[in-house]
C-alpha cells in the first residue's frame, strides 16, 4: 500500500503511547493498533483530527506516501 502510517513516530517525540492516545481520542486499543499497524482501510476525519488535537500534528505527520517502484513499492 503506498499510504505509510507514521504516527509511532509522532507517539515516540511526544512520550505517548498507545493506549493513552486510544483513551484520550475515544476509541479502542484494537482499533489504535489496526491504524498503527496500517491493517485498516481508512479513518474517520473527526478520528484523526482528535489525533491531530492531541499530538499537536497536522494529518501529514501521521502519514506518509510512498512512491511506487517498477514491480512493487
Amino acid at each position: 500500500m503506498p499510504i505509510a502510517i507514521t504516527l509511532d513516530a509522532m507517539l515516540k517525540a511526544r512520550g505517548m503511547t498507545g493506549k493513552e492516545l486510544a483513551e484520550r481520542v475515544g476509541i479502542s486499543e484494537t482499533q489504535m493498533s489496526l491504524f498503527r499497524s496500517g491493517k485498516v482501510k481508512g479513518i474517520r476525519f473527526s478520528t484523526l483530527d482528535r489525533m491531530c488535537e492531541e499530538l499537536q500534528c497536522k494529518p501529514g505527520d501521521l502519514l506518509d506516501h510512498v512512491r511506487r517502484i517498477e514491480g512493487g513499492y
